[in-house]
């Protein structure tokens, strides 16, 4: 049966208790428990999600036959990518200065010497689904935007508190992206209602921000391993 557009928005949100926010990591994270060694194991590990972004989104537009959305979603790709190399206010650019802030080289962090196969292959598997999947499951599957607004702002405030060395600007990432990520899910959330109009589109839909959900979990299982074992090789 077919749910009005409030049952099927409330059933979207009602999946915030599976957002990364409340994997033990990030929990860790905020609570000012990680090593500088976790952090930049998770800053490299993510930095391949963020490079990735913009392929998925592309792979979006590829797919989508309505011109009103492609253009809209073409900011997407514009904000990760910037609009030249030299744009060093791209959020690719945003997220070096995070690494570097955290000990990483920018060498280091584009050759990807230090991204592990669990990370990659989640993430290679959700560029995959936005390639192959039916338009509307590819943009359902990032309504996590509607749960990360929050989280950002959190983070903000908690690394600021908690990791001294850390700076305002060096967060510059999420600082920019609290506001525009929070209209973004807005945005994202229209989309999928108004597109949605059958029982087996919003069932799609839901499955698909369940199946984005557990690609970001994983990515988080993989570095919390990572950091683990490292840690534990480096030890006398």
């Amino acid at each position: 049966m077919t749910r009005t557009a409030d049952e099927f928005v409330a059933e979207l949100r009602g999946l915030s208790h599976r957002y990364w926010g409340t994997h033990p990591f990030h929990q860790r994270m905020h609570a000012g428990d990680l090593t500088r060694h976790e952090l930049r194991t998770w800053a490299a590990n993510r930095w391949y999600y963020q490079c990735m972004l913009p392929r998925k989104d592309a792979a979006i537009i590829g797919n989508c036959p309505v011109p009103e959305i492609r253009r809209a979603w073409l900011d997407r790709v514009v904000y990760h990518d910037g609009r030249s190399d030299a744009d060093t206010e791209s959020g690719r650019e945003r997220w070096l200065r995070l690494c570097e802030a955290v000990g990483l080289t920018r060498a280091e962090v584009l050759d990807e010497r230090h991204v592990v196969p669990g990370v990659r292959f989640a993430v290679d598997a959700y560029v995959t689904f936005a390639r192959t999947r039916p338009w509307l499951e590819a943009i359902a599957s990032g309504l996590t935007e509607m749960f990360s607004g929050h989280l950002m702002q959190r983070r903000v405030a908690d690394m600021l508190a908690r990791y001294d060395w850390i700076s305002r600007d060096d967060l510059a990432y999420f600082t920019n992206r609290i506001e525009a990520v929070s209209a973004e899910g807005k945005s994202t959330l229209d989309i999928v209602v108004r597109h949605s109009v059958t029982a087996e589109q919003q069932d799609a839909a839901i499955a698909a921000l369940s199946f984005k959900c557990d690609v970001l979990w994983a990515m988080l299982d993989a570095i919390e391993r990572a950091a683990r074992e490292r840690s534990s090789r480096s030890e006398p």
